[in-house]
């Protein structure tokens, strides 16, 4: 590879947002005090004035089976997912509850989670919660029997 190249090649990543640069094994620096059990979710649904609840993963996912009242919000890795993620947030307070789920793979090896939840903070939204969701959405909410809504 020539001197020229590999200046672009660094050029390009430069450029790129960080929000969207959130790889397999970020939802690991999300802070633990932010990280919400399936559990307390599942009760916070319950009750009256339950927060919004955005799922920021694959489209596939959340066509397939999704928490109730949850709202489609674009895969967190990617740059239109991240411009989906603002519209949905664009008129909620910033300073009240919001919570985010992915549930596609692993914690340890999500690609969107991590991205979501940095974009969110970024924009200065102060009581963002992350569902955690240790291996995925099927086995640690479905399959745990909290509610679910199929279909898209």
């Amino acid at each position: 590879m020539r001197f020229p190249a590999i200046l672009g090649l660094f050029a390009a990543l430069a450029l790129t947002p960080l929000a969207a640069m959130a790889a397999p094994g970020d939802a690991l620096t999300i802070p633990t005090s932010v990280v919400i059990q399936p559990a307390e979710l599942a009760a916070m649904l319950k009750a009256p004035g339950a927060p919004p609840v955005l799922q920021v993963g694959f489209s596939v996912l959340y066509q397939q089976a999704h928490i109730p009242g949850a709202q489609y919000a674009g895969p967190g890795n990617k740059d239109d997912g991240l411009d989906n993620l603002k519209s949905h947030v664009a008129a909620l307070p910033h300073d009240k509850l919001l919570v985010i789920y992915c549930g596609c793979c692993p914690w340890e090896k999500c690609p969107n989670i991590a991205a979501a939840y940095n974009q969110l903070t970024a924009m200065g939204f102060s009581k963002v919660k992350v569902l955690y969701l240790a291996s995925n959405f099927g086995a640690d909410w479905v399959d745990k029997g909290y509610p679910v809504t199929r279909g898209g």
